[in-house]
């Protein structure tokens, strides 16, 4: 079986702060992020939990250079990027992993 890699965009809300990651498990990744259980991170300091976007890779390193390629984008980028397939901005992660 081939291990899905996933990079990730999450937002505190609709237009707002913006975090980038990459996971071999997007769930699990969520709920650490959700739950704030690394409490010093940057998604449990400016409460980024709505996940607005991701995509699907077979390639770890795929995954990896599409997140540094996502890091570096502007702002405005990012935003097009994820209104082009969520436009209402709804968090998947209660859609996909339910």
């Amino acid at each position: 079986m081939i291990r899905k890699n996933y990079v990730y965009i999450l937002a505190s809300k609709k237009n707002g702060t913006l975090y980038v990651g990459v996971t071999s498990n997007l769930p699990r990744r969520i709920e650490i992020h959700q739950q704030n259980l690394v409490s010093k991170s940057f998604t449990s300091k400016y409460t980024v939990h709505i996940l607005v976007y991701f995509e699907i890779f077979d390639n770890i390193k795929e995954a990896i250079a599409r997140e540094k390629q996502l890091k570096w984008w502007k702002r405005q980028w990012k935003i097009e990027l994820i209104e082009k397939l969520n436009p209402e901005w709804k968090d998947l992660s209660k859609e996909v992993f339910i």
